[in-house]
């Protein structure tokens, strides 16, 4: 990882700018897949939508209302599994529930996201910063299973 992102500075930065400028923002409708998440210990309440053709992540947005780690986690896994096979964006998002959780992860894969390292040891927060990609979990999951 750079070391840049090893810096506490530069973490809260990226998290702050994501949450105040979320990337992907709207929800589109149409051939897109919707899963709404909420949570009972929090205000986050969101919609993710994706549009998954031929195992590929064409199209990733959210809305709804959210506290700053949903929105900020949310908006940079949208970046970050936008043109991904749905492999890939599976071993992106299992790389950042090991992060989550405090275990080993591979920081080149995960990019922005490692902003989310020290969360484990918020046990509170866990879901705030999970809630959009378990949302994202789901769509893949599903676009799956239409295919098999």
């Amino acid at each position: 990882m750079s070391e840049y992102l090893k810096d506490p500075m530069i973490l809260r930065q990226i998290i702050m700018d994501h949450y105040q400028n979320p990337r992907h923002h709207k929800l589109v409708g149409g051939k897109y897949s919707m899963v709404h998440m909420a949570s009972e210990s929090c205000i986050d309440d969101i919609k993710v939508e994706a549009l998954i053709e031929d195992g590929i992540i064409k199209d990733i947005n959210f809305d709804g209302v959210a506290c700053t780690l949903s929105t900020a986690s949310t908006s940079i896994m949208t970046d970050l599994l936008r043109n991904k096979t749905t492999k890939e964006a599976k071993e992106i998002i299992h790389a950042y529930y090991e992060m989550i959780a405090g275990n080993g992860y591979d920081e080149d894969v995960l990019q922005e996201a490692v902003a989310f390292q020290n969360t484990y040891k918020q046990a509170n927060r866990i879901k705030c910063a999970t809630i959009g990609w378990k949302a994202m979990d789901e769509l893949i999951e599903e676009s799956e299973k239409a295919h098999e």
